[in-house]
Protein backbone atom coordinates (compact mmCIF):
# COMPACT_ATOMS: atom_id res chain seq x y z
CA UNK A 1 0.00 0.00 0.00
CA UNK A 2 1.23 3.59 -0.82
CA UNK A 3 4.31 2.56 -3.05
CA UNK A 4 3.77 2.95 -6.80
CA UNK A 5 3.39 -0.25 -8.63
CA UNK A 6 4.12 1.85 -11.90
CA UNK A 7 4.50 5.87 -13.40
CA UNK A 8 4.20 6.89 -16.79
CA UNK A 9 6.09 9.75 -18.34
CA UNK A 10 5.55 11.50 -21.40
CA UNK A 11 8.86 11.40 -23.70
CA UNK A 12 7.43 13.92 -26.00
CA UNK A 13 6.74 17.84 -25.02
CA UNK A 14 3.48 18.13 -27.50
CA UNK A 15 1.94 14.92 -25.58
CA UNK A 16 2.10 16.57 -22.04
CA UNK A 17 -1.48 15.58 -22.13
CA UNK A 18 -1.11 11.85 -23.09
CA UNK A 19 0.00 10.69 -19.25
CA UNK A 20 -3.19 11.44 -17.81
CA UNK A 21 -5.64 10.12 -20.81
CA UNK A 22 -3.58 6.56 -20.17
CA UNK A 23 -4.93 7.00 -16.75
CA UNK A 24 -8.31 6.27 -16.72
CA UNK A 25 -7.47 3.52 -19.17
CA UNK A 26 -4.25 1.66 -17.58
CA UNK A 27 -6.17 2.10 -14.00
CA UNK A 28 -9.27 0.14 -15.39
CA UNK A 29 -7.34 -2.89 -17.25
CA UNK A 30 -4.83 -3.30 -14.29
CA UNK A 31 -6.61 -3.21 -10.76
CA UNK A 32 -8.72 -5.79 -11.08
CA UNK A 33 -6.40 -8.45 -12.18
CA UNK A 34 -3.64 -6.77 -9.67
CA UNK A 35 -5.60 -6.95 -6.93
CA UNK A 36 -6.77 -10.74 -7.50
CA UNK A 37 -3.32 -11.63 -7.93
CA UNK A 38 -2.47 -9.98 -4.14
CA UNK A 39 -5.43 -12.28 -2.76
CA UNK A 40 -4.39 -15.15 -4.72
CA UNK A 41 -0.78 -14.58 -3.23
CA UNK A 42 -2.43 -14.74 0.24
CA UNK A 43 -4.40 -18.08 0.27
CA UNK A 44 -0.93 -18.94 -0.64
CA UNK A 45 0.97 -17.56 2.13
CA UNK A 46 -1.41 -19.36 4.13
CA UNK A 47 -1.44 -22.90 2.56
CA UNK A 48 2.00 -22.74 2.52
CA UNK A 49 2.37 -22.04 6.44
CA UNK A 50 -0.12 -25.00 7.34
CA UNK A 51 1.50 -27.34 4.71
CA UNK A 52 5.19 -26.16 6.19
CA UNK A 53 3.20 -27.43 9.90
CA UNK A 54 1.36 -30.24 8.83
CA UNK A 55 2.98 -32.13 5.44
CA UNK A 56 5.59 -33.74 4.48
CA UNK A 57 5.05 -33.41 0.64
CA UNK A 58 4.39 -29.90 -0.56
CA UNK A 59 3.43 -31.37 -4.17
CA UNK A 60 -0.18 -30.50 -3.38
CA UNK A 61 0.40 -26.73 -2.74
CA UNK A 62 0.30 -25.63 -7.02
CA UNK A 63 -2.82 -26.86 -6.84
CA UNK A 64 -5.07 -26.50 -3.20
CA UNK A 65 -6.82 -22.79 -4.54
CA UNK A 66 -8.28 -24.02 -7.69
CA UNK A 67 -10.26 -20.97 -9.53
CA UNK A 68 -13.81 -21.13 -9.72
CA UNK A 69 -14.42 -17.94 -10.49
CA UNK A 70 -15.20 -18.13 -14.31
CA UNK A 71 -19.20 -17.63 -14.08
CA UNK A 72 -19.51 -15.00 -11.40
CA UNK A 73 -17.21 -12.44 -13.03
CA UNK A 74 -18.27 -9.59 -15.75
CA UNK A 75 -17.70 -10.47 -18.76
CA UNK A 76 -15.26 -12.45 -20.59
CA UNK A 77 -12.22 -9.68 -20.57
CA UNK A 78 -13.50 -9.71 -16.88
CA UNK A 79 -12.81 -13.19 -16.25
CA UNK A 80 -9.42 -13.80 -18.15
CA UNK A 81 -7.44 -11.19 -16.87
CA UNK A 82 -9.03 -11.39 -13.39
CA UNK A 83 -7.85 -15.45 -13.68
CA UNK A 84 -4.47 -14.48 -14.30
CA UNK A 85 -3.98 -12.61 -11.03
CA UNK A 86 -5.33 -16.13 -9.87
CA UNK A 87 -2.74 -17.88 -11.94
CA UNK A 88 0.16 -16.42 -10.47
CA UNK A 89 0.19 -18.29 -7.15
CA UNK A 90 -1.57 -21.93 -8.47
CA UNK A 91 -1.72 -23.93 -11.58
CA UNK A 92 -5.57 -25.54 -10.46
CA UNK A 93 -8.26 -23.39 -12.61
CA UNK A 94 -11.43 -23.84 -14.53
CA UNK A 95 -11.19 -20.37 -16.09
CA UNK A 96 -9.72 -21.73 -19.70
CA UNK A 97 -9.84 -18.12 -20.69
CA UNK A 98 -7.47 -17.00 -18.39
CA UNK A 99 -5.00 -19.50 -19.44
CA UNK A 100 -5.15 -18.44 -22.93
CA UNK A 101 -4.41 -15.06 -21.63
CA UNK A 102 -1.10 -15.85 -20.11
CA UNK A 103 0.16 -17.58 -23.07
CA UNK A 104 -0.58 -14.89 -25.14
CA UNK A 105 0.61 -11.59 -23.00
CA UNK A 106 3.42 -13.78 -21.12
CA UNK A 107 6.13 -14.95 -22.84
CA UNK A 108 6.33 -19.05 -22.19
CA UNK A 109 8.11 -21.59 -23.87
CA UNK A 110 5.76 -23.91 -25.77
CA UNK A 111 5.17 -27.01 -23.62
CA UNK A 112 4.70 -24.51 -20.41
CA UNK A 113 2.15 -25.43 -18.26
CA UNK A 114 0.22 -22.80 -17.07
CA UNK A 115 -2.81 -24.40 -15.81
CA UNK A 116 -4.63 -27.59 -15.65
CA UNK A 117 -8.67 -28.68 -13.80
CA UNK A 118 -9.96 -32.99 -13.98
CA UNK A 119 -13.04 -33.82 -14.71
CA UNK A 120 -15.58 -32.96 -12.73
CA UNK A 121 -20.14 -33.25 -12.25
CA UNK A 122 -22.44 -30.07 -11.49
CA UNK A 123 -25.83 -30.59 -9.99
CA UNK A 124 -27.58 -30.86 -13.35
CA UNK A 125 -25.56 -34.24 -13.99
CA UNK A 126 -26.59 -35.91 -10.73
CA UNK A 127 -30.02 -34.30 -10.72
CA UNK A 128 -30.25 -36.10 -14.25
CA UNK A 129 -29.24 -39.06 -12.29
CA UNK A 130 -32.57 -38.42 -10.19
CA UNK A 131 -32.42 -38.77 -6.98
CA UNK A 132 -33.80 -42.53 -5.92
CA UNK A 133 -30.77 -43.82 -8.00
CA UNK A 134 -28.11 -41.18 -7.50
CA UNK A 135 -26.06 -43.49 -5.95
CA UNK A 136 -26.22 -45.62 -9.25
CA UNK A 137 -24.84 -42.25 -10.74
CA UNK A 138 -22.11 -42.30 -8.53
CA UNK A 139 -20.98 -45.67 -9.76
CA UNK A 140 -21.50 -44.42 -13.34
CA UNK A 141 -18.70 -41.85 -12.69
CA UNK A 142 -16.09 -43.89 -11.08
CA UNK A 143 -16.67 -47.33 -13.31
CA UNK A 144 -17.72 -46.88 -16.72
CA UNK A 145 -16.64 -42.99 -16.98
CA UNK A 146 -13.43 -42.04 -15.22
CA UNK A 147 -12.33 -45.65 -13.96
CA UNK A 148 -9.06 -44.35 -13.84
CA UNK A 149 -7.27 -40.76 -12.75
CA UNK A 150 -9.00 -37.86 -10.81
CA UNK A 151 -12.64 -36.98 -10.72
CA UNK A 152 -14.78 -34.37 -8.31
CA UNK A 153 -18.14 -35.68 -7.71
CA UNK A 154 -20.78 -32.76 -6.07
CA UNK A 155 -22.13 -34.57 -3.39
CA UNK A 156 -24.94 -32.38 -1.97
CA UNK A 157 -27.57 -32.12 -4.34
CA UNK A 158 -29.77 -34.16 -1.53
CA UNK A 159 -28.43 -35.47 1.32
CA UNK A 160 -24.62 -35.03 1.47
CA UNK A 161 -24.19 -36.69 4.89
CA UNK A 162 -25.99 -40.02 3.22
CA UNK A 163 -23.16 -39.67 0.47
CA UNK A 164 -20.31 -39.58 2.90
CA UNK A 165 -21.51 -41.97 5.28
CA UNK A 166 -23.59 -44.72 3.52
CA UNK A 167 -22.50 -44.56 -0.40
CA UNK A 168 -18.87 -44.35 0.63
CA UNK A 169 -19.06 -47.25 2.20
CA UNK A 170 -21.00 -49.16 -0.85
CA UNK A 171 -18.77 -48.14 -3.16
CA UNK A 172 -15.35 -48.26 -1.12
CA UNK A 173 -14.32 -51.69 -2.64
CA UNK A 174 -14.50 -50.05 -6.23
CA UNK A 175 -13.33 -46.54 -4.85
CA UNK A 176 -9.93 -48.54 -3.66
CA UNK A 177 -9.45 -50.37 -6.37
CA UNK A 178 -9.29 -47.41 -8.90
CA UNK A 179 -6.15 -46.08 -10.32
CA UNK A 180 -6.63 -42.68 -9.31
CA UNK A 181 -8.92 -39.81 -6.81
CA UNK A 182 -12.37 -39.68 -6.27
CA UNK A 183 -12.94 -36.29 -4.74
CA UNK A 184 -16.23 -35.65 -2.91
CA UNK A 185 -17.22 -31.81 -3.43
CA UNK A 186 -19.96 -30.19 -0.78
CA UNK A 187 -21.46 -27.08 -1.98
CA UNK A 188 -23.53 -25.39 0.80
CA UNK A 189 -23.72 -25.14 4.58
CA UNK A 190 -20.58 -23.56 6.15
CA UNK A 191 -17.66 -24.52 4.92
CA UNK A 192 -15.71 -25.11 8.41
CA UNK A 193 -18.20 -27.20 9.83
CA UNK A 194 -18.87 -29.39 6.57
CA UNK A 195 -15.25 -29.97 6.83
CA UNK A 196 -14.23 -29.72 10.19
CA UNK A 197 -17.02 -30.51 12.03
CA UNK A 198 -19.62 -28.90 14.78
CA UNK A 199 -18.13 -30.65 17.61
CA UNK A 200 -15.57 -29.92 19.71
CA UNK A 201 -11.83 -30.62 17.87
CA UNK A 202 -10.73 -32.27 21.19
CA UNK A 203 -13.54 -34.66 20.95
CA UNK A 204 -12.67 -37.98 19.42
CA UNK A 205 -15.37 -39.97 20.53
CA UNK A 206 -17.38 -42.95 18.31
CA UNK A 207 -20.38 -41.25 19.19
CA UNK A 208 -20.42 -38.15 17.88
CA UNK A 209 -23.04 -37.57 14.45
CA UNK A 210 -21.35 -37.21 10.90
CA UNK A 211 -21.70 -33.43 11.20
CA UNK A 212 -20.27 -33.56 14.50
CA UNK A 213 -17.13 -34.93 12.98
CA UNK A 214 -16.40 -33.17 9.85
CA UNK A 215 -16.20 -34.74 6.37
CA UNK A 216 -12.21 -35.06 6.74
CA UNK A 217 -12.73 -37.23 10.07
CA UNK A 218 -15.47 -39.03 8.28
CA UNK A 219 -13.60 -40.44 5.47
CA UNK A 220 -10.78 -41.25 8.08
CA UNK A 221 -12.87 -43.53 9.48
CA UNK A 222 -13.97 -45.51 6.11
CA UNK A 223 -10.96 -45.31 4.30
CA UNK A 224 -7.91 -44.40 6.13
CA UNK A 225 -4.73 -43.21 5.40
CA UNK A 226 -1.03 -42.75 6.63
CA UNK A 227 0.22 -40.51 9.56
CA UNK A 228 3.43 -38.36 8.40
CA UNK A 229 6.58 -37.60 9.86
CA UNK A 230 5.15 -34.59 11.87
CA UNK A 231 2.46 -36.41 13.04
CA UNK A 232 -0.33 -35.56 11.06
CA UNK A 233 -3.05 -37.54 9.34
CA UNK A 234 -3.12 -37.66 5.46
CA UNK A 235 -6.04 -39.67 3.70
CA UNK A 236 -5.80 -42.50 1.58
CA UNK A 237 -4.93 -41.04 -1.65
CA UNK A 238 -8.24 -42.84 -3.16
CA UNK A 239 -10.31 -40.17 -2.14
CA UNK A 240 -9.93 -36.48 -1.51
CA UNK A 241 -12.54 -33.39 -0.69
CA UNK A 242 -12.99 -29.65 -2.46
CA UNK A 243 -15.09 -27.36 -1.00
CA UNK A 244 -15.98 -24.53 -3.74
CA UNK A 245 -18.71 -22.50 -2.18
CA UNK A 246 -18.14 -19.13 -0.45
CA UNK A 247 -14.45 -19.39 0.42
CA UNK A 248 -12.87 -16.69 1.87
CA UNK A 249 -9.00 -15.96 3.29
CA UNK A 250 -10.70 -16.23 6.97
CA UNK A 251 -12.24 -19.09 6.22
CA UNK A 252 -9.78 -20.98 4.50
CA UNK A 253 -7.75 -19.82 7.37
CA UNK A 254 -10.17 -21.34 9.95
CA UNK A 255 -10.23 -24.64 7.99
CA UNK A 256 -6.59 -25.21 8.07
CA UNK A 257 -6.36 -24.47 11.59
CA UNK A 258 -8.88 -26.58 12.94
CA UNK A 259 -7.37 -29.54 10.95
CA UNK A 260 -4.29 -29.51 12.13
CA UNK A 261 -6.02 -28.91 15.96
CA UNK A 262 -7.83 -32.55 14.95
CA UNK A 263 -4.15 -34.00 13.77
CA UNK A 264 -5.03 -33.82 9.99
CA UNK A 265 -2.81 -32.66 7.49
CA UNK A 266 -3.84 -29.77 5.72
CA UNK A 267 -3.05 -31.15 2.22
CA UNK A 268 -6.35 -33.16 2.86
CA UNK A 269 -8.33 -30.23 1.03
CA UNK A 270 -8.55 -28.28 -1.62
CA UNK A 271 -10.72 -25.03 -1.79
CA UNK A 272 -12.54 -23.87 -4.92
CA UNK A 273 -11.81 -19.85 -4.79
CA UNK A 274 -15.27 -17.69 -6.69
CA UNK A 275 -16.14 -14.84 -7.53
CA UNK A 276 -16.98 -14.43 -3.65
CA UNK A 277 -13.36 -13.85 -3.41
CA UNK A 278 -12.40 -12.65 -6.60
CA UNK A 279 -15.72 -10.31 -7.51
CA UNK A 280 -16.54 -8.81 -4.59
CA UNK A 281 -13.65 -5.76 -4.66
CA UNK A 282 -13.12 -2.27 -6.16
CA UNK A 283 -10.10 -0.32 -6.73
CA UNK A 284 -10.17 1.17 -3.13
CA UNK A 285 -9.78 -2.62 -1.85
CA UNK A 286 -5.74 -2.05 -2.11
CA UNK A 287 -5.75 1.70 -2.63
CA UNK A 288 -5.14 1.64 -6.66
CA UNK A 289 -5.38 5.00 -7.33
CA UNK A 290 -3.05 6.93 -9.83
CA UNK A 291 -2.62 10.49 -9.38
CA UNK A 292 -0.11 13.05 -11.38
CA UNK A 293 2.32 13.65 -9.24
CA UNK A 294 4.87 16.04 -11.64
CA UNK A 295 4.72 18.65 -14.45
CA UNK A 296 6.82 21.21 -16.31
CA UNK A 297 6.20 24.98 -17.13
CA UNK A 298 8.44 26.55 -19.46
CA UNK A 299 10.69 23.78 -18.66
CA UNK A 300 10.31 24.13 -14.93
CA UNK A 301 9.20 21.38 -12.67
CA UNK A 302 6.53 21.66 -10.45
CA UNK A 303 6.00 18.73 -8.11
CA UNK A 304 2.17 18.11 -7.85
CA UNK A 305 -0.05 16.72 -5.28
CA UNK A 306 -3.51 16.42 -3.48
CA UNK A 307 -3.90 17.34 0.24
CA UNK A 308 -7.81 17.15 1.24
CA UNK A 309 -8.59 18.89 3.94
CA UNK A 310 -11.57 17.34 4.76
CA UNK A 311 -10.19 13.95 4.17
CA UNK A 312 -8.56 11.67 6.85
CA UNK A 313 -4.99 11.41 5.21
CA UNK A 314 -5.91 8.78 2.84
CA UNK A 315 -6.15 10.49 -0.09
CA UNK A 316 -3.12 12.44 0.38
CA UNK A 317 -0.47 11.98 -2.67
CA UNK A 318 2.93 11.74 -3.13
CA UNK A 319 5.01 14.76 -4.88
CA UNK A 320 7.32 15.32 -7.56
CA UNK A 321 9.10 12.40 -9.20
CA UNK A 322 9.11 8.71 -7.47
CA UNK A 323 11.49 6.07 -6.73
CA UNK A 324 10.91 2.93 -5.44
CA UNK A 325 13.65 1.26 -3.28
CA UNK A 326 13.51 -1.77 -1.28
CA UNK A 327 14.81 -0.75 2.92
CA UNK A 328 16.60 -2.99 5.04
CA UNK A 329 14.48 -5.10 5.70
CA UNK A 330 13.42 -5.84 1.82
CA UNK A 331 10.26 -4.45 2.03
CA UNK A 332 9.56 -1.73 -0.82
CA UNK A 333 9.31 1.91 -0.11
CA UNK A 334 8.27 4.80 -2.33
CA UNK A 335 10.67 7.88 -2.11
CA UNK A 336 8.91 11.30 -3.85
CA UNK A 337 10.55 14.41 -4.52
CA UNK A 338 13.34 12.52 -6.08
CA UNK A 339 15.26 14.21 -9.50
CA UNK A 340 15.63 12.81 -12.74
CA UNK A 341 18.69 10.89 -12.05
CA UNK A 342 17.08 9.16 -8.99
CA UNK A 343 14.22 8.67 -10.60
CA UNK A 344 15.80 6.60 -13.39
CA UNK A 345 17.15 4.34 -10.55
CA UNK A 346 15.77 2.17 -8.22
CA UNK A 347 12.98 -0.88 -8.36
CA UNK A 348 10.85 0.02 -11.26
CA UNK A 349 12.11 -0.65 -14.64
CA UNK A 350 11.24 0.81 -18.31
CA UNK A 351 8.47 -1.76 -19.48
CA UNK A 352 7.64 0.27 -22.02
CA UNK A 353 8.88 3.21 -24.25
CA UNK A 354 8.07 4.86 -27.37
CA UNK A 355 6.34 1.66 -29.17
CA UNK A 356 8.26 -1.54 -27.67
CA UNK A 357 8.00 -3.93 -24.53
CA UNK A 358 11.03 -3.96 -23.07
CA UNK A 359 12.14 -6.66 -19.81
CA UNK A 360 9.39 -8.35 -20.18
CA UNK A 361 8.59 -11.29 -16.89
CA UNK A 362 7.75 -15.12 -18.42
CA UNK A 363 5.10 -16.21 -15.74
CA UNK A 364 7.60 -18.72 -14.39
CA UNK A 365 9.37 -15.79 -13.53
CA UNK A 366 6.83 -14.13 -12.06
CA UNK A 367 5.69 -17.71 -9.95
CA UNK A 368 9.22 -18.20 -8.61
CA UNK A 369 9.57 -14.53 -7.38
CA UNK A 370 6.11 -14.91 -5.53
CA UNK A 371 7.44 -18.56 -4.13
CA UNK A 372 10.53 -17.09 -3.05
CA UNK A 373 10.00 -17.22 1.25
CA UNK A 374 11.38 -13.83 1.49
CA UNK A 375 9.03 -12.53 -0.90
CA UNK A 376 6.77 -9.46 -0.22
CA UNK A 377 3.72 -8.53 -2.60
CA UNK A 378 5.76 -6.66 -5.19
CA UNK A 379 4.79 -5.10 -8.71
CA UNK A 380 4.97 -7.94 -11.34
CA UNK A 381 5.77 -7.19 -15.55
CA UNK A 382 2.20 -6.25 -16.69
CA UNK A 383 1.50 -3.36 -19.14
CA UNK A 384 2.10 -5.91 -22.09
CA UNK A 385 -1.38 -4.83 -23.50
CA UNK A 386 -0.36 -1.11 -24.19
CA UNK A 387 1.36 -2.24 -27.75
CA UNK A 388 1.08 1.13 -29.89
CA UNK A 389 0.49 4.46 -27.58
CA UNK A 390 3.70 5.40 -28.21
CA UNK A 391 5.37 8.42 -27.07
CA UNK A 392 5.38 7.51 -23.59
CA UNK A 393 7.30 5.70 -20.85
CA UNK A 394 6.20 3.01 -18.54
CA UNK A 395 8.37 2.01 -15.64
CA UNK A 396 6.90 -0.72 -13.84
Amino acid sequence: MKVSVLTITNTREEFFWLVNYLETVISAELWKASTNATIAHHYRKICQMWADKTCDDLAHLDFQCHDFSFRGMSGMHDVAQAGTGHLLSFKGTDNIPAVLYAQKYYPTVDDYFVAGSIPATEHSVMCMGEQATEIETFRRLIEDLYPNGLVSIVSDTWDYWQVLTEFTRELHSKIMARDGRVVFRPDSGDPVAILCGTGDDSDHSAQRSAEEKGSVEVLWEIFGGTVNSKGYKVLDPHIGLIYGDSITLERAQEILLRLEAKGFASSNVVFGVGSFTYQYNTRDTFGFAMKATYGEVNGVGRPIFKQPKTDSGLKQSARGLLRVIRNGEGEYQLLDNQDWQQEQQGELKTRFLDGKLYNQDSLEQIRQRLASPSHQPSPTGRGSWIERVGDCRVNI
